[in-house]
């Protein structure tokens, strides 16, 4: 373990956190600024010795449980968590399910993309914010938010070309989700109905290995006919989520249509 920069990325931490920042009132004066010892000790529910030897580098290697109490006392986002876990060379217990909700800016994101569908989904392949235009082009996604469900089970819900090739994708992100999440009753589930399909159980088995990236499809609209849209997809790391943007190419009459269509 490098006790050494595992010190040293817990004082600039402590060092660059506010009273404030961690609901703390900061009384009198402070000779250097953020937090001290004692504060994220106690944060941390551990002893003001136990956490000063371990930013003087002389400290015994901390547990998984003292690494989850560091990292909530100081606040870390997502990255600075896993990357405090790797200096102390100490693997992190599984989190409970992957994230359901849309951080806020996110959500507004869609909002502001008049002429591109656009969904997020979760990693369970839940969808779990989207656009007009994203439902237009779709179809009703309240009765059956799941991508994979429609694909597996309802595949007359399935309105894009490529079936086969997202079927690959699907079992691929699914798999790695579930050895993230494996104690997610909602992914267990998930997976257990999904083997109903034959199909699911023989892609399953091959253990596919597929990126998220940029595909062109037809999606056969109910109205319109075939629309030829372009899907790109943006990962958002921290949250374990994907967004799907849906354009047509410029000029063209699919993106005409576009702008004729519910939320554009």
């Amino acid at each position: 373990m490098p006790k050494e920069e595992l010190a040293r990325f817990l004082k600039d931490r402590r060092a660059g956190l506010r009273p404030t920042d961690v609901g703390l009132v900061a009384a009198g004066r402070r000779r250097t600024p953020g937090l001290r010892r004692e504060e994220v000790a106690d944060l941390a529910a551990m002893s003001v010795d136990y956490y000063a030897r371990l930013e003087q580098a002389r400290g015994p290697k901390p547990s998984p449980r003292i690494l989850d109490a560091l990292a909530d006392a100081l606040k870390l986002p997502e990255a600075e968590r896993r990357h405090l876990f790797r200096l102390a060379d100490t693997v992190p217990a599984p989190p409970p399910g992957p994230p359901g909700q849309v951080r806020p800016h996110l959500a507004d994101l869609l909002k502001r993309l008049p002429e591109a569908g656009a969904v997020v989904t979760d990693a369970t392949y839940r969808i779990i914010a989207w656009n007009p235009l994203a439902e237009a082009l779709l179809g009703d996604l309240r009765s059956e938010p799941n991508l994979a469900r429609r694909r597996f089970l309802h595949p007359d819900l399935q309105r894009t070309s490529h079936a086969e090739e997202f079927g690959e994708i699907a079992v691929a992100r699914l798999r790695g989700s579930a050895a993230r999440y494996p104690g997610d009753p909602r992914l267990t589930s998930l997976l257990a109905d999904l083997r109903a399909s034959e199909e699911f159980v023989s892609i399953w088995n091959t253990n596919p290995v597929r990126t998220p990236g940029h595909r062109s499809k037809t999606v056969e609209h109910p109205v319109f006919g075939p629309l030829r849209v372009n899907c790109d997809v943006l990962v958002v790391p921290d949250d374990d989520q994907q967004v799907v943007f849906m354009t047509a190419d410029p000029g063209t009459a699919t993106a005409r249509l576009f702008r004729r269509l519910p939320g554009s």
